[in-house]
């Protein structure tokens, strides 16, 4: 298989709507049409069922996508990082953090790890709920620290930092805000406080009473207007207002933070981040590693 083809059909695999996936590629859909026929053809099996009205994915297509994806995304990582590597022997490592937990522990990394024997500069991004993932798969960052089990680290190595309870984020006023602790249905069921709507990572967001949300600053302002409630790892706390109120959820699963890389790497930068960012998680102080 070409990459081009991969393109064409993760393209109307998602879209399921052939005219859609032309636009969106940027082409005519009859030799769109043609080339996912060809590819049908060379694999031997149906990949789509078309009618007059609908394109739904046969089980080879929903096995397609999912490979295709993650070949894609291999593809455009190699582009990335070659390039980067091209720029000299010590590119540099971007790291990538959701912007709500980037706090004292990153801070102390940072400062960590920027004393190592050989440190390069680190570029930190700051992203939205879900973004780390798929900037770490395609090759726009080097690390990234992922959420379980919200986020997915199938594929990368990690390296578990700390694990957490997970609290309600209510109004300061609520009567739940002053209970020592609540349940999580309890929570979800609050008359006029919906959980909020994060998007996926291709901007799209799934339905649901609540309101659709981008980063933790519309959220927070939501809540203290008492337009939603949600159940955020209790690390928030540092960041809440004075008008919103953190109660511990005594069922919901515990969050665990961990930093990932991809699988096949063999940087001696990330290798030192890694370690480091272990030893800062465990209150201990770095071993440093030899100079080069």
């Amino acid at each position: 298989m070409e990459t081009r083809e991969l393109r064409y059909f993760v393209a109307v695999a998602e879209e399921l709507h052939f005219g859609r996936a032309a636009h969106r590629l940027g082409m005519a859909q009859p030799p769109l049409s043609r080339a996912i026929r060809r590819l049908e053809r060379r694999l031997g099996a149906p990949l789509l069922l078309r009618t007059s009205r609908t394109v739904a994915l046969t089980e080879a297509g929903e096995v397609l996508l999912q490979e295709g994806r993650a070949a894609l995304d291999a593809v455009d990582a190699a582009d990335r990082r070659t390039r980067r590597a091209a720029l000299g022997a010590h590119p540099g490592l971007v790291l990538v953090v959701k912007a709500a937990a980037a706090g004292e522990f990153l801070a102390t990394l940072l400062e960590a790890y920027a004393v190592e024997p050989g440190a390069v500069g680190v570029d930190v991004q700051l992203c939205g709920v879900g973004e780390q993932e798929p900037m770490l798969r395609d090759g726009r960052a080097d690390v990234a620290l992922l959420h379980l089990p919200h986020d997915s680290a199938d594929g990368f190595d990690t390296e578990v930092l700390h694990t957490e309870r997970q609290v309600a984020v209510l109004p300061a006023g609520h009567p739940l805000a002053s209970r020592a602790r609540v349940r999580l249905a309890e929570v979800t069921a609050l008359p006029g406080l919906p959980m909020p709507r994060w998007p996926d990572p291709d901007g799209r967001y799934p339905d649901g009473p609540g309101p659709q949300v981008r980063d933790s600053t519309q959220l927070y302002r939501l809540i203290a207007l008492g337009r939603a409630a949600a159940v955020l790892p209790e690390s928030v706390r540092t960041h809440l207002r004075d008008d919103l109120a953190a109660v511990p959820v005594d069922d919901a699963a515990p969050v665990t933070t961990v930093i990932a890389w991809p699988a096949h790497c063999r940087s001696r930068a990330v290798a030192d981040l890694v370690r480091v960012a272990s030893a800062v998680a465990g209150g201990q102080r770095p071993n440093r590693s030899p100079s080069r």
